[in-house]
């Protein structure tokens, strides 16, 4: 079997077949998708983590299809009906349709119209009127009437849905209406009476209808939310009469009374059992299709979102703006400790502004604060200003930062263990500062649905979007690389190789034992065997460590390649690293061995340059325009400075420093044609934007970037 899958998967993914063979070989050993794509380079020849991921993703669902044909197998040999041709074609086909197509005939029957006809010994009829040769039907008709079947009329009925039966389990059949469905099929949408108000958000699907190949995404999840609420009725069809006139032609083959018999049954079949079968079938594969696709917008806005540029280990002042209840303050230290919290009232209804703003300035001053990060929620513009019209005596920087999900945070159990004895308030500002510090560290903590940048992500399917989520999370982590030294469990748990259980011994033995020297006492760590050792040492960094090549992406079983590198060139490994003319005087060739290939020479090289780097950008300070505050401040022809904050099929949502985020539509994101947006914009990228329409009833405003690049 594994055999036909390396096969399957080199066809179906254009990879050739030794790399797909070599990539499952590692991935049933327990390696990870970070760690092949890093560390394995010469066995995949240099997949990357997308198509490792898609070898595992076909994997699985060759798994599942071959498990579902030992299931059909065992079900057609019990009945006794498991012909050598017919097992061969099952063990053949890799198409989960055709062959559940090939199972339906033999798929244990619930009691159906054609199977009460079967009972009262209609079938022999049934096939006398399908081959369509019997001159004088009504005289073979007497013979099946009994107690059960009471005239010529039932008998005929009872005959028709047989037939009916048997042209819904003809493959062909069956591939006839799939082909009418892929071509013309038409998905329609109308209210439910009654619903008209409830569903008001639904008003442009009232009365709609659209080819069903050119339905988008994001509007197949809203009709089916729509029709979810009770809100919409929603059908998929074809051109239901050249549909029958298919069928038709390939199941009338004469003129006569059982022709018209046949014909009856094939248009019954296909209103009753094929149209609704098939509708269902395509309902469910666009469905997939809008799932992929809005998942795939989602976890890609989640890694930008994750990968956004961190101000670092610096001493921040995190606040969680608001009038009635006040702002709440949190100093952190570098490492993100909480060192003092209180609340301020600089805004109604309290107004004490110049309290305010001598304590904020006595905290900047007293924890040595570089850094003032605000939340963007409620009081966010007003909060602003008035940080940065306060007078400090150090230089600090002011930041914007979203606090999507900063309130689930808060409320959660991972919030509640770290600091107990403060309330939610000071939860979520320490959230707040430390996502300016680190996002990708403090957005590990949070459910990636709560972080507020999918489409439509509580229609797709779950399980999907969990595996999704996770494996851009754990790509983003290991990417970056974590601090062994200061990570959080949560963050640990994601490195390749570790999981809950041992980024939490890793934690109780950092606080037993004191910070990690070195990577190989990592060792020491309960329950830390070799494998797990291998697949996370790389993506794990020592500050300050014994060596330094501890801190960086050098694996361990690399490290004597460049002790031999630094023997050499008779210099120290330290030497090596802080000296470029040095290292251009290797030839890296007389370094390869069978283990060791030239991708993963010339990624040492790489990394010797800049050990321990981040990929991530550098942050950047963002103001909004200071004379727009709320909706009603906007006009048409306003060009306005803007953060890109969610991308969908359809656009983006960019916030301009009011409550409600602009969209800017694909149509006006550049003057070229684009079919993503992602070619143009990524989250948090800083734009300018021109206001085209504001909707002050509905709160909507409309934005352009085009010509303002």
């Amino acid at each position: 079997m594994t055999a036909i899958f390396y096969s399957l998967i080199s066809k179906s993914l254009g990879i050739p077949e030794r790399q797909v063979g070599k990539t499952i070989e590692l991935l049933n050993e327990g390696a990870t998708i970070p760690f092949i794509s890093r560390y394995r380079k010469e066995a995949t020849g240099g997949l990357d983590e997308v198509q490792i991921g898609n070898i595992n993703d076909l994997l699985e669902k060759l798994t599942e299809l071959s498990k579902r044909k030992d299931t059909i197998l065992a079900s057609i040999d019990e009945q006794g009906k498991l012909t050598p041709e017919l097992k061969k074609r099952i063990e053949e086909t890799w198409d989960g349709t055709e062959l559940e197509d090939i199972y339906l005939p033999y798929k244990p029957r619930r009691v159906t119209k054609a199977e009460i006809a079967r009972r009262k010994g209609l079938e022999p009829l049934a096939n006398i009127i399908l081959l369509q040769n019997e001159r004088d039907l009504a005289s073979r008709l007497g013979a099946f009437i009994n107690e059960e079947v009471k005239d010529e009329k039932d008998a005929l009925q009872g005959a028709r849905d047989i037939i009916a039966e048997w042209v819904n389990e003809n493959e062909e059949a069956r591939n006839t209406v799939r082909n009418s469905f892929a071509r013309s099929a038409v998905i329609t949408s109308r209210v439910v009476k009654g619903k008209e108000d409830e569903g008001a958000k639904y008003r442009d699907y009232f009365e709609f209808s659209e080819p069903l190949n050119r339905c988008s995404s994001h509007r197949l999840l809203a009709l089916r939310r729509g029709e979810a609420e009770g809100v919409l009725r929603v059908s998929i069809s074809p051109e239901a009469e050249t549909c029958i006139d298919r069928l038709r032609r390939r199941f009338v083959k004469g003129r006569n009374e059982s022709s018209e018999h046949v014909a009856e049954a094939v248009e019954d079949s296909f209103k009753r059992l094929l149209k609704p079968s098939i509708e269902t079938e395509y309902s469910n594969l666009s469905k997939a299709k809008a799932d992929q696709e809005a998942i795939r917008v989602f976890a890609e806005n989640l890694r930008q979102l994750l990968l956004a540029p961190p101000l670092g280990q610096k001493r921040v002042l995190g606040v969680d703006p608001g009038y009635r209840t006040g702002c709440k303050l949190v100093c952190l230290d570098e490492q993100g400790n909480l060192q003092h919290n209180e609340t301020i009232y600089p805004h109604p209804p309290q107004n004490e502004k110049g309290k305010a703003a001598a304590k904020v300035s006595h905290l900047v001053s007293a924890y040595a604060i570089d850094a003032i990060a605000i939340g963007n929620g409620t009081a966010s513009r007003e909060t602003e200003q008035f940080i940065t019209e306060t007078r400090y005596e150090r230089q600090v920087q002011v930041f914007v930062v979203s606090e999507n999900g900063a309130s689930i945070y808060s409320a959660s159990r991972v919030a509640r263990d770290e600091f107990p004895d403060y309330d939610v308030t000071v939860r979520g500002a320490v959230s707040i500062g430390r996502r300016l510090m680190d996002p990708l560290a403090e957005l590990v903590k949070i459910d990636p649905k709560s972080i507020g940048v999918g489409q439509y992500q509580h229609d797709v399917d779950q399980g999907l979007l969990k595996k999704s989520l996770d494996l851009t999370v754990e790509s983003c982590v290991n990417s970056v690389g974590v601090n062994v030294n200061t990570a959080s469990r949560h963050l640990l748990t994601y490195i390749s190789g570790l999981g809950p259980a041992l980024a939490q011994n890793i934690v109780n033995y950092r606080s037993e034992h004191g910070a990690f020297k070195t990577r190989k006492e990592l060792m020491k760590v309960p329950r830390m065997g070799e494998k797990a050792f291998e697949q996370s040492a790389g993506f794990l960094r020592i500050h300050g460590g014994q060596n330094p090549l501890d801190n960086s992406a050098v694996h361990p079983e690399s490290y004597q390649v460049v002790e031999f590198m630094a023997r050499d060139l008779d210099c120290s490994v330290e030497d090596m690293i802080s000296n470029k003319a040095l290292k251009k005087k290797l030839k890296l060739e007389t370094y390869v061995t069978d283990r060791v290939g030239m991708p993963t020479l010339l990624d040492i090289m790489e990394e010797l340059d800049k050990p321990g780097r981040d990929p991530r950008q550098t942050i950047r300070v963002f103001s909004f325009d200071p004379t727009v505050k709320k909706i009603e401040d906007l006009k048409e022809g306003f060009v306005l400075p803007g953060v890109v904050t969610n991308i969908t099929n359809f656009g983006c949502f960019v916030d301009i420093g009011i409550k409600e985020n602009g969209l800017v539509h694909i149509s006006e994101m550049a003057d070229r044609f684009i079919s993503d947006p992602t070619q143009v914009v990524s989250i948090h990228q800083h734009v300018r934007v021109k206001v085209i329409s504001v909707d002050l009833v509905r709160k909507r405003v409309q934005l352009s970037m085009k010509g303002l690049a």
